[in-house]
């Protein structure tokens, strides 16, 4: 049985409070939401926080405003973010798609967004990988999966960042230098281990979404339930009443270290009807930014071929088709 290590456990009222201490325990401390990655990695001895800052009863971290955008505290569930009618279709989508239902009721949307990265040589318990000996990510000097790379190549696994960047959401962040606000895909670095541009001080407290988008999220695994992403498409189109595109965002997940924003294929369709043959330049394009390793499940280059695939999906439910026998078919049967 793997057992939690000691730890501390603090429970501020405030954010405020929340930043001041994570700022005094420095590296030592760590925020818990919903602990639904948290604690599974300090058993696995990923993380061994001696302070666990809890989120819970946080002022204002389940608050939702819908205005010219929609605000959600970070703090809101997943399961809160799937049954609330005003969440954009996107990432209701994204949401309903990570882990299982009782997982979602626990987990929290600022904590997917800040999902640790993930690899076939990290996620494994402490005496695995001892046995193989450590990885980069994680008390060793090797990346097992690029052994020459001197950047850590895990994988990111957020199902809701590429939702929202599709979306051209931003996120507030809250320290004790005052708060910010950057977009989204700001938040992310492609690095595995020093995946996030969030100061170590700062709380992730609020998630801006603009209104006005038709939006949709492709996701690949291997079960129709429970699994990480291995492949995370997210489009978000505006159009004019006659079908033309004015606007066009698509995000890939789950194919390097951060998800991001595939400009090049949005300013392709703009201007232009979602066409087959608009489509099918897209979805090269972003087929073509999709640099997969062989650190997660199924094999890479049948990852990368299939994401061509995967965004003409999603465009084409934009267009107006049902693809819901599709989404089913995904959602039941096994991809080996």
């Amino acid at each position: 049985m793997m057992r939690l290590p000691w730890f501390e456990y603090r429970a501020p009222r405030t954010v405020a409070e929340a930043a001041a201490i994570l700022a005094a325990e420095g590296p030592q401390a760590m925020l818990l939401a919903g602990g639904t990655d948290l604690l599974p990695n300090m058993k696995r001895r990923h993380q061994t926080p001696r302070v666990l800052v809890s989120l819970r009863a946080v002022e204002g971290m389940k608050k939702i405003s819908e205005g010219s955008t929609l605000v959600l505290g970070a703090g809101r569930t997943l399961g809160e973010i799937v049954s609330d009618p005003r969440t954009p279709t996107g990432l209701r989508q994204a949401a309903a798609q990570v882990a299982t239902a009782q997982l979602r009721d626990m987990g929290t949307l600022g904590g997917n967004l800040c999902l640790d990265t993930r690899c076939t040589y990290y996620n494994q318990n402490y005496e695995w990988r001892k046995a193989i000996d450590f990885c980069l990510k994680k008390d060793g000097k090797t990346c097992w999966v690029a052994p020459a790379s001197r950047r850590c190549v895990a994988v990111s696994s957020t199902d809701t960042a590429p939702a929202l960047i599709a979306l051209g959401a931003r996120v507030r962040l809250f320290g004790v230098a005052g708060e910010r606000e950057i977009a989204v895909e700001a938040l992310y670095r492609n690095d595995g281990i020093a995946w996030l541009a969030k100061k170590p001080d700062e709380v992730l407290t609020e998630v801006h979404v603009p209104l006005g988008w038709k939006s949709t999220y492709w996701k690949l695994r291997r079960r129709g339930a429970f699994d990480f992403p291995v492949l995370g498409v997210a489009a978000a189109v505006r159009l004019a009443p006659d079908g033309t595109v004015l606007e066009a965002r698509i995000a890939l997940g789950a194919s390097a270290s951060r998800p991001f924003l595939v400009e090049k294929a949005g300013e392709r369709l703009a201007g232009r009807k979602l066409t087959d043959e608009a489509i099918a330049e897209a979805a090269a394009l972003v087929a073509s930014r999709a640099k997969p390793l062989d650190n997660t499940d199924f094999d890479l280059y049948w990852r990368k071929a299939v994401a061509d695939d995967f965004v003409a999906y999603a465009l084409r439910e934009l267009r107006g088709e049902d693809m819901r026998a599709l989404r089913l078919r995904y959602a039941r049967a096994s991809l080996s």
